[in-house]
């Protein structure tokens, strides 16, 4: 069970995941006031919420001021204060049930010159540092169910291919049969017969983009022996080595071409390494985003730790969230059916 209260990208994690918040604030029962088209909360409102007193979330907001402002916790003044007033009075006007009110005091004093807000995000941002509320601790537990369960619900416990629900992911795989085509046809023209060339000078690729061969990625994933390696890759991971396989391939017709026979299997790997090196500066910041993106998303989707990658590991974007888990992601079968007619035009090729 990840610990939330000391983890950052963890917290950041869960933050940006729409679906899984959307889903925790129909649950949680904790409703806030519309305003600026976010639902906002008081510091009263949070703190009576998690049963402790406001000085303890002021004293929290001062520990951990940056990371709670990134989460939408913010000061109201001027203008923006004056609109949150009145909304707050119209709601007052229909006895609105989740309008606190202090013994002496309405939640918002009409001669208050500023305001503490929380949005939704970052009233969960407090449950998740709160240490001293027993309250947060069972948000904290409410919080890592509600993230397993929009797993099952989206993709029935199974995140192996999780890569595939994405837009990009069916024409970066079309895209990398043709390029992966090409490459072994290469290495059956320009190389000598040899058991092991194909896997050698994949695995070569292979750690050249994410620093692990084919058995390595497998263990980590826990992929089968009998299941493809590429379908569980993500669409940024196909297209640059669909970009290594055209190029490489090119480049040993280029080799062979000029020594006039075909070569060795440690001449290609010389001849990998030098086109390794020739492309290097040039693939380095789409080499860079490929690790960051895989080593991120395994580690958030699928709970696999890329060991070699781990100084890559940063949080998940919003955007992936709603791209792998949204509304808007699809199973591939169904991308299959969308995009039958692409296949057919392959198969008539």
């Amino acid at each position: 069970m990840k610990d939330l209260s000391t983890s950052l990208l963890d917290r950041r994690n869960i933050l940006n995941n729409n679906p899984a918040i959307r889903e925790m604030y129909d649950q949680l029962g904790f409703e806030g006031i519309m305003f600026e088209n976010k639902y906002r909360y008081t510091l009263l409102q949070v703190a009576r919420f998690y049963e402790v007193e406001s000085r303890t979330l002021k004293r929290l907001l001062e520990d951990h001021k940056e990371e709670l402002e990134q989460s939408g916790y913010e000061l109201l003044t001027n203008f923006r204060l004056k609109n949150f007033k009145n909304i707050v009075s119209q709601l007052r006007d229909i006895d609105v049930p989740q309008l606190i009110y202090d013994t002496d005091n309405e939640i918002v004093g009409d001669r208050a010159a500023s305001l503490t807000t929380f949005t939704f995000k970052s009233v969960l941002n407090i449950g998740m540092l709160l240490q001293t509320s027993e309250k947060a601790q069972v948000v904290r537990h409410f919080i890592l169910n509600v993230v397993i369960d929009i797993l099952n619900k989206n993709l029935g416990g199974n995140t192996l291919y999780i890569n595939q629900r994405e837009d990009n992911f069916l024409p970066s795989a079309l895209r990398e049969i043709n390029y992966r085509k090409e490459f072994t046809n290469a290495i059956d023209h320009y190389i000598k017969p040899n058991n092991f060339k194909y896997n050698q000078l994949t695995d070569k690729i292979y750690l050249t983009i994410f620093k692990e061969k084919a058995k390595e990625y497998r263990k980590i994933i826990n992929l089968s022996a009998k299941k493809s390696v590429r379908e569980t890759m993500y669409s940024e991971v196909l297209d640059l080595i669909s970009s290594y396989e055209n190029g490489f391939a090119s480049y040993l017709k280029i080799k062979s071409e000029n020594i006039g026979r075909q070569l060795s299997l440690s001449e290609a790997h010389e001849a990998f390494r030098e086109y390794a090196a020739s492309v290097e500066t040039s693939f380095q910041p789409l080499r860079e985003k490929a690790r960051s993106l895989m080593a991120s998303r395994d580690m958030a989707f699928r709970d696999a730790l890329h060991e070699k990658l781990k100084d890559y590991i940063s949080e998940v974007s919003s955007q992936d969230f709603e791209k792998f888990l949204g509304e808007h992601s699809m199973e591939l079968e169904e991308r299959l059916k969308d995009n039958i007619d692409v296949f057919k035009r392959l198969k008539n090729r």
